[in-house]
């Protein structure tokens, strides 16, 4: 055994914890006669469990994984990498001091609330913007500070629920806002809108339904009919777009972007940061700058600002887009445009290199955006079909979880799939050394 050398990179009590649970274990094994005789054998097994205890509790449970599923925005997996810039931006503002809320210029207290403001300003024909911690935040913040104890209208087709049990009518509640629905689930007109309004309307609410569709006997009032209606009445209008979106894509037509609703006259509007943006988890508010006045005065802003971190990362990944370099920069642009056959070559290679044990197919196959965003959309994609000859497709896919940089895949008709769009060319090398490791 070598406690001090365990001491040194574990720290006394959690040593002493893992020797004391591995002499318990020890113990019951010689009184079932199932422990070792012999001294440096009985020796050799409590170094064993108390090193696997060691390692065990050490072992971060946020690790970094390979995302083999396909899905780019993957919810539980993070969501979007954020770009190599936004990194080494992260790791400069990180490793010491920064004006975080300090203005350099005038050597004075600064605010923190500017730093990505010019940039979102450029990209988005806002007045204002500013971004606090997620999405979810955004709307919450919005809605408190302009609407509490007012009633917003809401078309019942637009009380959503996404990932996570986010729901619209839960926030809202939260907020202060009263909520007034209008029209039906499936039809709501401008006029039930302008119906609605009295002198205790303080909101009109426009929510993007993400990944939630009502097809077939429809009807949705046009944007711009909403704002014609909110002119009328003097109240601000409010999109939540979520996605993230910043100016039209011929790629997502029914994906709204911020650009095109602040035009079409909404006058906030909010996103998040870690999807079609690419970068940070972040809640991204722009529009009137008189109604982002009261959304920074709020107190709940300070509750739900970003962090330095998550500041410069936003930051990194806006520049990106202003000089037009986000489909070279950021991860989640650069796997959208691969095409099938890019895909297909890089499937072939990892095929090549398999041991004997599995039995491999390329298919055709269709990765999907995720997160919410673009549901309707499918990318076509190459996919890696492994079946193992002795294990299961369920054992499969767990081992490969267990692995020591798990590879998160998936399981369709008894067989386990991996799609190399969501998986890093300089990933691909782990991958195989994974696959040639697993266990028989």
């Amino acid at each position: 055994m070598e406690p001090r050398a365990w001491i040194q990179r574990h720290g006394r009590p959690a040593v002493v914890a893992a020797l004391r649970e591995a002499a318990a274990v020890v113990r019951d094994e010689m009184r079932g006669g199932s422990a070792p005789s012999a001294q440096q054998d009985i020796e050799r097994r409590l170094s064993e469990l108390a090193l696997n205890r060691l390692e065990a509790r050490a072992l971060s449970s946020l690790r970094r994984v390979i995302n083999a599923t396909g899905v780019i925005l993957h919810t539980n997996l993070g969501r979007a990498p954020v770009s190599n810039a936004a990194l080494e931006r992260m790791a400069t503002v990180g490793a010491g001091y920064a004006s975080v809320e300090y203005d350099i210029a005038a050597g004075a207290r600064g605010r923190r609330d500017v730093h990505a403001e010019p940039l979102l300003r450029e990209l988005t024909g806002a007045e204002a913007a500013v971004a606090v911690n997620n999405n979810a935040a955004a709307t919450l913040l919005v809605l408190t500070a302009l609407a509490a104890g007012r009633d917003v209208l809401v078309s019942r087709g637009e009380l959503v629920e996404i990932g996570g049990g986010f729901r619209v009518p839960d926030v809202m509640a939260q907020s202060g806002a009263i909520l007034r629905e209008v029209g039906t689930t499936n039809k709501t007109r401008a006029s039930d809108y302008a119906a609605a309004i009295s002198d205790r309307t303080g909101l009109i609410l426009r929510v993007h339904p993400s990944n939630f569709r009502i097809e077939g006997f429809t009807a949705r009032p046009a944007l711009a009919e909403l704002t014609a209606i909110a002119r009328q009445f003097e109240l601000p209008l409010y999109e939540d777009l979520g996605s993230g979106l910043l100016a039209p894509d011929a790629r997502f037509p029914a994906e709204p972007s911020a650009r095109e609703s602040l035009d079409a006259g909404a006058d906030v509007v909010s996103f998040s940061g870690d999807k079609l943006l690419g970068g940070p988890q972040a809640g991204i508010i722009a529009g009137r700058a008189d109604l982002l006045d009261q959304v920074r005065r709020h107190p709940l802003m300070r509750a739900l600002r970003l962090d330095k971190l998550a500041c410069a990362a936003l930051e990194a990944t806006l520049q990106a887009h202003a000089a037009g370099r986000a489909a070279e920069e950021l991860p989640i642009w650069r796997m959208i445009a691969l095409t099938a056959a890019e895909i297909d070559a890089r499937a072939a290679g990892v095929v090549a290199a398999l041991p004997p044990s599995f039995d491999a197919e390329i298919i055709e196959g269709q990765s999907a955006i995720g997160g919410g965003s673009a549901p309707d959309v499918e990318l076509p994609t190459s996919l890696i079909a492994l079946t193992h000859k002795t294990l299961s497709a369920t054992a499969l896919e767990a081992a490969l979880r267990a692995s020591p940089t798990p590879v998160i895949a998936r399981i369709q008709d008894g067989r386990v799939l991996l799609d190399l769009r969501t998986v890093g060319p300089d990933e691909d090398a782990v991958l195989m050394e994974v696959l040639k490791n697993r266990p028989d």
